[in-house]
């Protein structure tokens, strides 16, 4: 299935923003920690926030084997899985020209449930690696029971789309000389100084902690 389909092309500036080449798509998954994933069950609309990790074209979920929501998405069902980063705030001399900077990712798919034990292992690693780089090593290895009692579900990229925007605020001719400040408000997110609990005073942090 080719990326671009009707349902991967944006309604609104399509030519100019979306995105389908593998180098725009897996940055923005790469970057992003969390997508939100929607669904339909019995006629009801669900939309539920997750962790997530892109391994070459798919994307890997994981949870409890016990997870109603994670055997919901395997049982092959299409599902629609979404992923935003806000960069900036895009300040124009009118509300109406106010805008986002964003990137965007948008999935259809159908989930698969992962079986083999070794690829079950090498997404937990993955997918801990990318929510706190260079950790996997220092944490106690994760046991056969651990991974037993854990579900991963993939999902194929082969349909999904980016949509990007980038750039300054647009004005209009007759507004160019109101006195009226425009601009940029950066706001993306930012890792801080992590906190210890009591446990983890007691030892100094971790070099892969130190941003």
């Amino acid at each position: 299935m080719e990326r671009k389909t009707q349902r991967t092309t944006p309604s609104r500036k399509a030519k100019d923003r979306a995105h389908y080449s593998d180098e725009q798509i897996y940055a923005i998954l790469d970057e992003a920690l969390f997508c939100t994933i929607s669904y339909a069950e019995e006629n009801q609309p669900y939309s539920i926030p997750q962790s997530f990790v892109r391994i070459g074209n798919h994307l890997y979920l994981h949870a409890s084997v016990g997870s109603h929501f994670m055997r919901t998405l395997a049982d092959g069902r299409p599902v629609c899985i979404t992923v935003m980063l806000a960069d900036e705030l895009v300040i124009a001399k009118t509300a109406f020209h106010h805008s986002v900077n964003y990137r965007s990712v948008v999935v259809f798919a159908k989930g698969e449930i992962i079986e083999d034990r070794e690829l079950k292992y090498d997404a937990f690693k993955a997918l801990t690696e990318k929510m706190v780089p260079n950790s996997w090593d220092y944490l106690k290895p994760m046991s056969k029971s651990e991974v037993d009692k854990t579900m991963a579900v993939r999902f194929s990229l082969e349909e999904a789309s980016a949509k990007i925007r980038q750039g300054d605020p647009g004005h209009e001719a007759s507004e160019m000389d109101l006195p009226i400040w425009t601009g940029l408000i950066p706001i993306k997110p930012l890792r801080q100084k992590p906190i210890p609990d009591a446990e983890g005073a007691k030892l100094p942090l971790p070099v892969h902690l130190q941003y």
